[in-house]
């Protein structure tokens, strides 16, 4: 039976329960507010659900993980980066940003960023642990991508692109300020044939919450309900608007 998570502060099962079909399926229940988000990436675990669902907590065994130093800069991208008349900015846009990755990506295709989620990812924004990574050209924001930035760990959310290789550019900003300042892992949570043709590529669960035992140990955030929340610091987000490609 599927755990349903009622208490006030946030408690989550252990990864290793969750289910093999669906893959990593965990607990229900629970809240979106900062501090159950915060503990639930920090133990691996993320919301995902629609509408007419529950909260659903997931953490999928293998998980997709990008180490910076993995990303696969091809040359036309690197030509792009250089001369593609990109511009690259950093919390500035990110309402923007998630909308746009929140957009149906076909006439067909629903949303999994529900108003829940935008309002609690803007709230993470606002207490500066969720970040955005925009791409401009012609003073039009072209693509981008969202996540959570802990240590030396960036949680990605979503991307999108308006404009060929946009999220691309975006990543390879990223991956390129994190190996140059000591950033450690991109978590991509799924497998998606495109994040693979980047460098992206699956590990065991067990390993994924090992990198995050290591990199995040519990004593560096504060979680509790009776003091302000904090996570490590990322200095490396500083860098990613004026990586420059090798």
């Amino acid at each position: 039976m599927l755990p349903w998570l009622s208490s006030p502060f946030p408690t989550f099962p252990p990864t290793r329960i969750a289910m093999d079909s669906p893959n990593g399926l965990l607990a229900a229940g629970g809240e979106l507010s900062p501090r159950w988000l915060v503990e639930a990436y920090r133990r691996g675990i993320f919301p995902w659900y629609s509408d007419d669902d529950p909260i659903l907590w997931w953490s999928p065994d293998p998980r997709m993980v990008l180490r910076p130093e993995q990303f696969k800069l091809r040359r036309s991208l690197a030509k792009r980066l250089r001369n593609g008349g990109f511009n690259i900015t950093v919390n500035q846009q990110f309402e923007h940003v998630i909308n746009a990755c929140a957009a149906p990506r076909d006439e067909d295709a629903g949303t999994w960023i529900t108003v829940d989620m935008y309002n609690a990812y803007v709230a993470l924004h606002r207490l500066g642990i969720a970040h955005s990574i925009e791409v401009h050209h012609a003073d039009q924001l072209v693509g981008g991508l969202y996540g959570l930035a802990m240590g030396p760990v960036f949680f990605g959310e979503s991307m999108f692109s308006n404009i060929a290789d946009a999220s691309k550019v975006a990543l390879a900003h990223l991956a390129g300020a994190m190996q140059a300042h000591g950033g450690k892992l991109i978590d991509c949570q799924m497998h998606t044939p495109h994040l693979a043709s980047m460098g992206a590529t699956t590990v065991a669960r067990e390993t994924f919450i090992n990198y995050l035992e290591q990199w995040l140990p519990e004593a560096a955030f504060n979680v509790s309900s009776h003091e302000a929340l904090s996570v490590p610091a990322s200095p490396w987000l500083e860098a990613v608007s004026r990586y420059n490609t090798p």
